[in-house]
């Protein structure tokens, strides 16, 4: 009875310290690595929020640049990190959900090495088709690739990216026969579906804007589970089609290292949603095709794990792996 009383008593003690010390928290700058360079899309969307976050926080965030090897060397950096909210990783699901499907074996662990802070927001990805195709939505698409099996290609960043599973979670439960053409990018993807030298691609908006009113491609669906306020005419995947719970775009979020106390994540988590909501980061989020979000870390987890399963069933449908 007494060990009991005192185990209660430790906890106790533990959580209330853990919460004063949250109270302070931070007392130094907060270090946030990128699994990218600098200019890329979570580069630039953590040095927009820092901006406000400095103000909430009262401390300053550093901006640390660790490219390569598909984001694995950042994971694993901030994975055996000090859990103390000073060092955290901005992440999209190519870290916490296409490479635990795509290797074998990965030096982190999504679940196991971190703790979820808050969803940043999601870049909606829309299936665009080169003016010359014959269709018009995705439908008449569909009805055009199945009257003409393997004629029509499509593009993607990449194998593996998120640009190749969207497209195999769509062709495959319909039975479409597209070829792929991956790219290094899908920067060389767009210009290669805008000279004709594929059909199809799936890409956000601010890529294809200038195109789309020159009359020079054409959307048929977005790859996001709602419509996206960018473009709320355009219809999802999921309510054209049928496939259930279609949802496959970039997300971008942050993590800290596991056992990085609760109150201290949860303060992050307030940070990083007025942050990201706040208009004058929400305004250039959506120039760059980001839908602000700034959730719960219990929302964030909850979409990871979805995000996991969703992945690992995409990347298993493609037959890629990466040993």
């Amino acid at each position: 009875m007494m060990q009991k009383w005192l185990v209660t008593v430790v906890a106790g003690a533990a959580a209330w310290i853990g919460a004063a010390g949250a109270q302070d928290f931070p007392t130094r700058p907060i270090r946030v690595v990128v699994p990218y360079a600098a200019g890329g899309l979570p580069d630039t969307m953590i040095r927009l929020a820092s901006i406000k976050m400095i103000e909430i926080l009262g401390q300053q965030v550093v901006v640390d640049n660790r490219p390569g090897a598909g984001g694995i060397g950042a994971c694993d950096l901030v994975a055996h990190a000090n859990p103390d909210g000073y060092t955290l990783l901005i992440v999209d699901v190519a870290q916490t959900a296409i490479n635990p499907a795509l290797y074998s074996k990965l030096p982190y662990d999504t679940l196991l090495d971190f703790t979820p802070v808050s969803l940043m927001g999601i870049s909606a990805q829309f299936l665009t088709a080169n003016a010359s195709v014959p269709a018009n939505t995705l439908p008449e698409l569909i009805k055009l690739v199945k009257d003409k099996p393997g004629q029509m290609r499509y593009g993607s960043g990449g194998i593996g990216s998120v640009h190749h599973l969207s497209m195999e979670a769509l062709k495959t439960p319909l039975g479409l026969d597209i070829v792929h053409v991956p790219y290094k990018g899908n920067g060389q993807a767009i210009p290669a579906m805008i000279g004709g030298e594929v059909a199809l691609v799936f890409s956000a908006l601010p890529a294809i804007e200038g195109h789309l009113k020159a009359g020079r491609v054409k959307m048929l669906a977005v790859n996001t589970i709602k419509r996206s306020p960018q473009a709320p005419n355009v219809p999802t995947v999921s309510e054209v089609t049928g496939i259930k719970d279609y949802d496959y775009p970039p997300a971008i979020g942050i993590l800290a290292p596991a056992k990085t106390p609760k109150a201290v994540v949860n303060r992050i988590a307030a940070a990083v949603a007025k942050a990201v909501n706040h208009p004058d980061t929400a305004s250039r989020y959506t120039a760059l095709g980001i839908d602000s979000v700034g959730n719960t870390p219990e929302q964030y987890a909850a979409q990871i794990r979805i995000d996991l399963v969703k992945y690992a069933k995409a990347v298993k449908t493609s037959g890629v792996k990466v040993e």
